[in-house]
């Protein structure tokens, strides 16, 4: 284990989607804390989303979390999978191009409980915030 004296937040998560069974009581939900967040909610064609919350009905709901990775690019979004796959994860999607938006290119395995777990490349991008970091001194 490494001692860490930084940390950061906002460079490893890309998105993270929730299934629930229900939709309107949690559009509810999460419309009113976000809204102290100062974070607008917006409605998709079945789901709503917040940044990078994605939430859409499921029933019965699956209990389980998907969370995409950001990745550099895309050999790295082939590396994951490969040492995935390596780890006991099982494939739920080989790297290639997805039709989400131009140049969204990821992988996807499920981890050892079946949680949903992807890697992304967007595709040249320029990030518009770095990351929060924190140190021993902050």
């Amino acid at each position: 284990m490494v001692e860490l004296r930084e940390w950061h937040r906002g460079r490893l998560i890309d998105h993270v989607s929730l299934v629930v069974s229900d939709y309107e009581a949690c559009r509810r939900f999460y419309a009113a804390v976000l809204a102290v967040l100062g974070v607008p909610l917006v409605e998709g064609d079945g789901y709503f989303f917040a940044d990078e919350l994605f939430v859409s009905p499921g029933v019965p709901p699956t209990g389980r979390a998907h969370i995409a990775f950001q990745a550099a690019d895309e050999e790295t979004v082939r590396r994951f999978y490969t040492a995935a796959l390596a780890a006991g994860g099982r494939d739920n999607g080989p790297p290639g191009l997805r039709d989400y938006h131009p140049g969204y290119y990821a992988a996807f395995v499920l981890d050892p409980e079946g949680n949903n777990i992807e890697a992304v490349f967007h595709g040249p991008a320029r990030r518009s915030a770095p990351s929060v970091v924190m140190t021993d001194n902050s």
